[in-house]
């Protein structure tokens, strides 16, 4: 009688895949309704997995934000790749998101074929939509998709623009094993502030820099603490390989640096609820991309 009315509770790990800029951060950001994952319009934006949690009264969901999956071109790239790949291994569903305005070619067939050794739910979602100048294009893509692996569903939606993605929710829900929830029901990422803090400054760079200095930015933030009078102090490092990109970062008189430096203290007081004060310096690395000590120094590559 009991068993009755107690209701079902579902709580899993979804792998949340695609291509470089298919839209993954953005889609999870909005899920979860917090900003755990560095949202750009560069490719390559997320580069190691990074856990988002939305605790809902029937499910607790554990989004894993994984990097975009594409053929490396660096040692940070092939770290990039594995963090992806190893997600499908420990998961209870995928979220395999596709951009609906690019053609399926080769990037996606690289994703298919690894989809192949997956055993759990693989979940279509063609992102983008409202950018599709022909809407009649999406009906033949899902059927190609569809023909290509067994879909557990197919759902096409607007990260960005849209409001309400509740059968999206639902759907991921469904396949969820019972279980109670994993983390604390107010707790929305496994970052720590820090780390969270170095990934707004360098979402900064990006949006602020583009083409300029795209990936060969590495931020580390040393110092996060509070100080008597309530203040929050930060003092973080940002790597660059080359003199050059160090002069963009800063800018002429110093103004790049101070725009950087400004966008992100908003978005970090935001984050910890007080006043920030945040000193940055922009020091070269030459490589540090093709080096596994600076790739490990930098949290980018695992110890193991």
């Amino acid at each position: 009688m009991n068993n009755e009315s107690q209701p079902i509770h579902r709580s899993g790990y979804v792998a949340v895949i695609g291509r470089p800029n298919a839209g993954k951060s953005t889609l999870i950001d909005k899920l979860i309704g917090e900003k755990a994952a560095i949202v750009s319009d560069r490719p390559q934006t997320t580069r190691s997995k990074i856990l988002c949690i939305l605790s809902l009264p029937e499910a607790q969901l554990i989004f894993l934000d994984t990097p975009g999956l594409h053929k490396p071109m660096d040692r940070l790239g092939m770290h990039m790749v594995k963090a992806a790949e190893d997600s499908l291994k420990e998961v209870d569903a995928v979220l395999y998101v596709v951009d609906a305005t690019e053609k399926r070619g080769k990037g996606e067939q690289y994703i298919l074929e690894r989809l192949k050794a997956v055993s759990v739910p693989v979940i279509l979602v063609l992102n983008k939509i409202d950018c599709l100048p022909d809407k009649e294009r999406l009906l033949p893509r899902m059927d190609a998709f569809r023909r290509a692996y067994p879909f557990h569903s197919i759902h096409t939606l607007s990260a960005l623009n849209d409001t309400d993605f509740s059968e999206l929710l639902k759907d991921v829900i469904s396949v969820m094993p019972e279980g109670p929830a994993f983390y604390p029901e107010d707790m929305y990422t496994d970052q720590t502030e820090r780390v969270m803090a170095a990934e707004i400054i360098r979402e900064k760079i990006l949006r602020l820099t583009q083409d300029e200095v795209p990936h060969a930015v590495a931020v580390q933030v040393h110092q996060m603490k509070t100080r008597e009078n309530g203040t929050v102090y930060v003092q973080g490092d940002i790597y660059v390989e080359r003199e050059s990109q160090k002069a963009i970062l800063i800018g002429r008189q110093g103004r790049m640096l101070k725009n950087i430096s400004q966008q992100a203290r908003a978005d970090i007081e935001e984050l910890v609820g007080a006043h920030v004060y945040l000193e940055l310096w922009v020091k070269v690395r030459p490589k540090w991309r093709e080096k596994e000590g600076d790739l490990k120094q930098l949290g980018l590559a695992s110890n193991h």
